[in-house]
């Protein structure tokens, strides 16, 4: 009697656990299915492959990728992209209903990776550097060719006679090194005969204050040197207090990278003329709406530009 009874406990049991989880997959196919309601909770988890530097600019990424998450309702995590640490590399293997990537290895490498994810058919999106395919994965960020249009118009603005410029890139900053050329591209056509010399390039690392060593020894050999483009902010505030140490305040005109409190107070101040800004947020933002929509309806456009900023005295 009594195993009986146990035995119909249990079938009870049995029973109503399988109309719970029927109810669970109801509800769920209802909130994401094609009448466009809202997913379900945490229906979707993207990944975010970065750099493993967190200066303004990527933390504004993640912070612009969280907030899309959050009205999305689904699930974000952060990643290094550096290949000692083979999270990329394993990316294809996790589950992950989607990748956003900003790439700064060698072309071939990231190529790799990202074909892998694709034979996974996990949906990938680019950010801040762009990687050449045959068939390119949706791009998202600032033009560089524009960006360094814009920089070399505000150059042409603060200087009256002829332009000897240096180009500091960033081992902190690895989009914009990537496409350097469409970079330095863009500052020509902007200044073209003014150029009185070809833009030196220059490039600091991930040291923040490599870039106060790298205006001592630039110093040393190129006096000409009237204006210095930074495109980090931790290398844009090294550079002041390096230029104030030298007695260079006035003799040399700063572009900036960034909208961090110190530059926008040295802006104030006049030691940095002014400053570019590329919305990162936007980047980050736009980055999982468009893996969202490439999950729900297979398309999304190929490039969103997230436009740049250039901000002086006048506008603070």
């Amino acid at each position: 009697m009594g195993i009986a009874l146990f035995g119909l406990l249990s079938l009870a049991a049995f029973l109503v656990s399988l109309f719970l989880a029927r109810d669970m997959t109801s509800s769920a196919g209802n909130l994401t299915g094609s009448s466009g309601a809202l997913p379900s909770p945490l229906n979707y988890h993207f990944a975010l492959y970065l750099p493993d530097n967190r200066n303004s600019f990527f933390t504004g990424i993640i912070r612009g990728a969280e907030q899309a998450a959050a009205e999305l309702n689904l699930a974000v995590s952060i990643h290094s992209i550096d290949p000692a640490k083979n999270e990329l590399e394993m990316a294809s293997y996790t589950g992950i209903d989607g990748a956003v990537v900003c790439p700064y290895l060698d072309d071939a490498l990231a190529r790799r990776q990202l074909d892998k994810l694709g034979a996974q058919q996990i949906p990938v999106v680019i950010i801040n550097h762009n990687v050449p395919n045959d068939q390119p994965w949706p791009f998202i960020g600032s033009n560089n060719f524009e960006v360094g249009r814009r920089v070399g118009l505000s150059v042409g603005a603060i200087n009256e006679g002829p332009i000897r410029l240096a180009l500091v890139y960033s081992d902190k900053a690895p989009g914009i090194y990537g496409e350097r050329e469409l970079m330095e591209m863009g500052i020509s056509a902007a200044l073209g005969q003014r150029l009185a010399a070809p833009i030196l390039g220059l490039r600091t690392n991930l040291n923040p204050l490599d870039a106060e060593e790298l205006l001592y020894r630039l110093f040393r050999t190129r006096q000409d040197i009237n204006t210095i483009i930074f495109t980090d902010p931790n290398d844009t505030l090294a550079a002041v207090q390096t230029l104030i140490d030298m007695n260079l305040v006035g003799q040399v005109q700063i572009i900036g990278f960034g909208d961090d409190p110190g530059i926008l107070e040295n802006i104030r101040k006049g030691l940095i003329a002014c400053s570019v800004l590329t919305n990162p947020e936007r980047i980050g933002y736009e980055s999982i709406r468009s893996l969202w929509s490439l999950r729900n309806t297979g398309y999304t456009p190929t490039s969103i530009d997230t436009g740049i900023g250039i901000i002086d005295r006048s506008s603070l």
